[in-house]
Formats: structure tokens, sequence, C-alpha cells
């Protein structure tokens, strides 16, 4: 049962994504009129940093109102007080998992155990059968190797001395940047922990990162917005306890209408394998055991039912692929076909900011580990890559002259190692990726310590990359969906003749952005319709087709034709979007139309 769970998760991703990843593909998100009208989300969403409403500019609103006072990062992004931490301990997260399990299953102990099981190779300790190990495949995931580890592998012991009650919360993240911009969840919400008390060279740590469903998805992004203004409201409360009991009831009994962040549902075991938990092991390290990090899903075993056991299966590492296939000599037969993948994304690759230069990497190349720390390992893009001149090295120099960039292949290699887990753990820190752009630091291997703020004691500390970089970018994505309007819209463009015969029937054509936060669909009631006050034209309202839904940041052309008055002179024509009949949002300029006889 080990060996099938363990392939399972994997067979299932790569599948999906086979069937639906398609090369050129722009950069997720980045799509306007027939294009967004015709996406559709993968069947199995491959798991990045970058995706969602943080890789969109914010639409601008067609009324600018004046900004709020800016969020604290330190309230509303990223919570690293030790006093409000400490509910949120190794005992309280695995606790509930079971708990809302219904109590079946495992204990917390035995789950929190069963993690660490995988580290071991089979048949592992003797209350835990049937469950993976990494042996399983050869010592192998997705044909990748897949490393056992003894030193975090001693936690499954029932007699270990590093067990449930060795972890402590260090951090909570809010990471709504990652809502996806059709709604259909609301982003990721972390919590990190850390072994304590730990020494250099004995670290540990698990990142739970649930994915927050969205109640009503049917409205788009705009069914988040209690999750939203939760977290804002955290920035005006001075009470640290006050924030503690509401951040505890957020993730352990969830706000009205929503489920309870922490629950098994959120970590992989759902329709779409959403939400995963990370490790990132030093236990004993040194140079024979150098940091590494490792995916699992939660998923459900309901073998023995009437009751389910929730278990943790290794999975691939997301935007991970195996450091090997960069090699211009290599001989792995999924080589060609990365590399040629690869060639689709430098474009998006390219883009010169450090918060949006991203790419897309299908699961069958997906690693089943990261190496962040050995130099020269396969791990290493760029040593993989080499000095060059390769066919590799001058396909990617010919695509970023093609899209204009001054950018070289070793650069474009830099940023997506920057992107695997110990691109931006470790291996880019503090080092140029190109067009004069330097990859912010980490804190020696991590982002979320498990140290002292050295400015304020009462907190853990975090990285320079996510304290100068990236939760200011956090904050923007935020302070601009929390300053949107749910219904908004911006004219794009528009053709409409000016000179027409009376009576004569002919075609127009309107282009508008969606600005607002609410989906444009039919169920929603939203349509373009004439401006009150101007002739209809003979045609009224304009509706969208069945099951169609236009996203925050995406554009909608309207075709359509009408029919001139027979009444000849001058007539003006405006269009405005609207729901239930009352306009939202920016109209269309007027176009006065002269009707002749």
């Amino acid at each position: 049962m080990g060996h099938e769970l363990f392939k399972r998760v994997g067979q299932v991703a790569l599948a999906a994504v086979m069937l639906s990843a398609c090369e050129g593909m722009p950069p997720e998100d980045a799509v306007s009129g027939a294009e967004a009208e015709a996406e559709a989300p993968e069947p199995v969403p491959l798991h990045s940093e970058r995706t969602g409403v943080g890789m969109l500019p914010p639409p601008p609103r067609t009324d600018p109102a004046p900004a709020p006072a800016p969020l604290d990062v330190r309230r509303s992004l990223a919570v690293t007080e030790k006093s409000v931490l400490a509910r949120f301990g190794g005992r309280r997260v695995f606790t509930q998992l079971v708990a809302q399990n219904a109590g079946a299953g495992f204990t917390p102990e035995q789950l929190f155990r069963q993690l660490w099981d995988t580290q071991n190779p089979s048949p592992g300790q003797p209350d835990l059968p049937g469950m993976p190990h990494c042996s399983d495949q050869g010592n192998t995931l997705n044909g990748f190797p897949y490393a056992c580890r003894p030193s975090e592998g001693e936690q499954a012991r029932p007699d270990s001395a590093i067990n449930l009650d060795s972890y402590a919360a260090v951090g909570l993240y809010n990471r709504f940047d990652l809502a996806p911009v059709d709604g259909s969840n609301c982003g990721e919400y972390r919590i990190v922990l850390a072994r304590l008390p730990s020494a250099p060279t004995n670290r540990n740590f698990i990142i739970f990162e649930a994915v927050l469903p969205n109640p009503q998805p049917e409205l788009g992004l705009e069914g988040c917005r209690p999750v939203a203004g939760f977290w804002a409201a955290l920035s005006s409360e001075p009470d640290t306890t006050v924030r503690a009991s509401r951040l505890e009831s957020f993730y352990f009994t969830g706000l009205p209408g929503f489920g309870p962040v922490v629950s098994p549902n959120h970590y992989g075991n759902n329709a779409g394998s959403l939400g995963q938990v990370r490790t990132n092991q030093f236990l004993q390290g040194g140079r024979d055991t150098p940091w590494l990090m490792h995916e699992f899903k939660l998923v459900s075993d309901c073998t023995a039912l009437p009751s389910c056991t929730p278990k943790f299966v290794p999975a691939t590492v997301k935007t991970n692929p195996f450091g090997g296939l960069f090699n211009p000599a290599s001989t792995d037969p999924r080589a060609a076909a990365f590399q040629s993948h690869f060639l689709t994304q430098v474009a998006s690759l390219a883009v010169n900011d450090l918060n949006r230069f991203n790419y897309r990497v299908p699961d069958a190349f997906n690693a089943g580990q990261d190496n962040s720390q050995t130099p020269g390992e396969a791990d290493d893009y760029v040593a993989q890559l080499g000095p060059g001149p390769s066919p590799f090295h001058q396909a990617i120099a010919q695509e970023l002259a093609r899209v204009g960039s001054t950018l070289t292949p070793r650069d474009i290699v830099a940023r997506a190692q920057a992107l695997s887990c110990g691109g931006c753990h470790q291996r880019n820190s503090g080092r140029p990726v190109g067009g004069g752009l330097t990859w912010p630091a980490s804190a020696v291997f991590v982002h979320s310590t498990e140290t002292d703020d050295p400015v304020d004691s009462s907190r853990f500390a975090i990285s320079p990359a996510l304290r100068e970089q990236f939760l200011p970018q956090r904050r923007t994505v935020l302070e601009g969906y929390l300053q949107a309007r749910p219904l908004d819209a911006r004219f794009v463009s528009q053709s409409v003749p000016t000179t027409v015969r009376a009576g004569q029937r002919f075609q127009v054509s309107v282009t508008l952005s969606n600005a607002g936060t609410t989906s444009w669909s039919e169920p929603n009631a939203i349509r373009l319709q004439a401006l009150p006050g101007t002739p209809t034209w003979a045609v009224a309202s304009v509706p969208l087709a069945g099951g169609e839904r236009i996203h925050r940041g995406s554009e909608r052309t309207f075709t359509f034709e009408v029919q001139a008055p027979t009444t000849p002179g001058v007539h003006v024509f405006q269009r405005v979007m609207a729901k239930s009949g009352a306009g939202f949002g920016q109209a269309t300029p007027p176009v006065s139309i002269s009707v002749l006889p």
C-alpha cells in the first residue's frame, strides 16, 4: 500500500499536466480578450511561489480614491511575534488535523511520526504499516533521485528525543497574492514550524501551506474579500492578545462562511490536489547531510473503511526541474523535451522585474527533492548549463534576441534557479540574475527563522529577501485588492462608424476591461447595455456567453450588430457595463453618429 500511495500522487499530477500543459503558453494569468474567454484552469495546478493576482499589476480604478494607511507587513502579512505564535505549536497543528478527520486514523503523534517515516527505507516503523518510504521506488520519485534521510527519519521512532512537542511555530504567512485571478480559491495561509531548540547543524522545519477554498467561487475574487479584510484589520489592532485570538480563530475555527485553515482537505486531500506541506531538513547537517527540501501531500487512505487515515505522501517539488535536465550533454530521455519546453519560457523569465519574472514547469520534469547547499551538484542549474557554447545555449540566445532582451543564457538559467527551492533559499542569495538585478538574500538557507529578530527579540527574525523585497510587493497586491471596487470597468477601445444610413444594420465592437473584483458572468447578471438616456440602436443590452467568466484584469470584446434609427440626424452611441440594469465603471466615450436619409 505504501508503494502505491507513493506513486499515486506523482502519477495523477503527471497525467494531468501532460494532458493540459501547452508549450508556448503565456505566463499564468497574462491573458486577455478571446484568450480569457477560452482559458480553462489546469486540472492539477502546479504550485508556485509566483502565481495568481500577485503576478498582475493592479488595474487602475476608474475613480481614484485616497489611499488608506499602508498595511503593517509584520501584522498583516508575516506574523512572527512569539506571544502570538505560542498558540500554533506542532502539537496544536497535528491535533487539529486529526480532529478535522473526526479523530479517526492516526493519533497526532503517529501522524507526526508517519511524516518522518517517509525518510526511512521500507518497512519503517512497525506501528505505521503500509506507509510510503524513501526506498519504495528504488530511491527515486518521478524518476529522479530521492534520498533517504535517516537523521530526520529517527523522529519516526516512538522513543525519539525529537518529537511533536519539539516543534514550535516561528511564522504565520498570508499569501493572498497566490489567489488565482478566477477566485477559485483565496490563496495560501502558512504555518512555519521549527525544531526548538536548534543548533547550527541541527535544524529542521515543517511548512504547512494550506489553500483556502472560496465559498462563493461564482463571484470570483470578490468572494475572498472577507479573508483579505481579516488580514488587513490586524494592522490597526495594537493589542497582541487580540491579534493572537483572531489568528487562532482564523486558522483553527474559520471565518464565517469559511472552514478552518488547518484541515487535511487544504493540504492536498481535494479534487484539485491543492495545498502542500514542505520540509527544510538539516538535522545533524554537515558535508554529508546537506540542506534538503521535500514536498508532501496530505492524502486520505480509506482502505480501512468506515474510517479514513490521513497520511503524508512524498510529491514532486514544484517549479523545481531536476537540474541535470539543464545539462546540454544530458543523456536523460527527458532532457530534450525539457530544453525544448524551456525555450518557450524564456520570454517570461526575461521580464526584468524581481517580483514578476516567472516560468512554468510541467510536473514531468520536477524533481523529488532539492539540495540548496552543495555546489556543482545536479540542483546547481548554472553549473549544469556549463559555460557553453552548445546548441542549447545558442537556442536560448536566439530566443532572447527574438524578444529583444540583452540577457545571456546564463542569466535566464540563473533566474530559473532562483525560482527553485534551493535557489530561493541559498544558491542565488545575494547573486546577480542579469539585467542589473540581484536576487535578495535569505537568512542562511531559510526565510522564516527560529532565531530572535536582532531589533526586536519578541519576534523571530525573517530574511532580508522577505523584509526588503517580497513583503512590500505582497502588501502592494493586498492593498490594491482592498481598494478595488467589487464592480468596476475600464474602457479599452471601440470601433463604431460615424456615418450610417437610416434603418441600416451595422456592426460595432466595444472592448472593456474588468477592473473590479467580481467576475463578469450571466449568473451574476452582468452584461453590456446602452447608457441610460442614449438610444438603444435596437439593441438594449448584450449578454455574455453561457459559462463565460471575465475575471479581474481581463478584457472582453463585445462585437454585435445594431440598427440605425429611421429618423435622420445626429444620434449618440454609448455603452456601459451593468449589473441587473445598474451601470458601473467607465462608460465608452460617446460617439456621435450621423444618420443620413
